[in-house]
């Protein structure tokens, strides 16, 4: 049996991820796609019991190789349990956030660098990349605005500092400009509807 498609969404805090997964979703099902999604960390009841960790406020500063270490230990989680069962079934897997999230909040945000990355993902999924990875860009200044307009508890992610933030947002770019094969780049700062739409067109092109 064909390997399922794999697609990705990437992007920082309040770019608008949870709506694009929809927009994706809907459009491989229309297409006879069986359609499995999930997200990280997280994805398996392990992996959601780390990533209470990784995102409660109570949690505090953890040490960024520890924070990295976690992140794949929930990855390495979801693939053996979900990912990969569903690709060799011939199920699309959409993902909101894969390994390029820790190369942007670890590598870069954490200034871990790209090489500890590099090297975990080479043990977790070395044989397994992403078909399609949407990054869905946004200016930190209007992510901050979104999050604050959801109102309640930003989570522990959401509160780092705008410098922190920065650094994501540009390992993100620097990554998708390394890679055009693989990633799309969306103007998030557009309305859900053209968002939808330059999403939409990128599928049709690129699938």
């Amino acid at each position: 049996m064909k390997r399922g498609l794999f697609i990705t969404l990437e992007g920082g805090e309040g770019a608008g991820k949870s709506t694009a997964m929809q927009v994706v979703g809907d459009w491989l099902s229309k297409r006879g796609h069986d359609v499995v999604v999930t997200r990280e960390p997280g994805g398996t009841p392990a992996a959601e019991r780390i990533r209470e960790l990784l995102l409660d406020p109570e949690t505090g500063s953890l040490h960024a190789l520890s924070e990295l270490l976690l992140m794949f230990a929930a990855r390495n989680e979801n693939l053996a349990t979900l990912i990969r069962p569903a690709l060799a079934r011939g199920q699309a897997v959409i993902s909101d956030r894969f390994t390029d999230a820790s190369h942007a909040y670890q590598g870069g945000g954490r200034e871990l660098g790209p090489e500890v990355v590099e090297a975990l993902a080479e043990l977790v999924h070395g044989d397994l990349q992403p078909d399609l990875t949407l990054l869905l860009d946004v200016p930190v200044a209007l992510g901050l605005e979104r999050i604050a307009a959801r109102g309640g508890e930003p989570d522990r992610m959401e509160q780092n500092r705008p410098d922190f933030l920065e650094r994501v947002r540009q390992a993100y770019l620097d990554r998708a400009r390394r890679e055009p094969d693989r990633f799309a780049v969306i103007d998030a700062t557009q309305p859900i509807e053209r968002v939808a739409d330059e999403i939409r067109r990128v599928l049709e092109a690129r699938l």
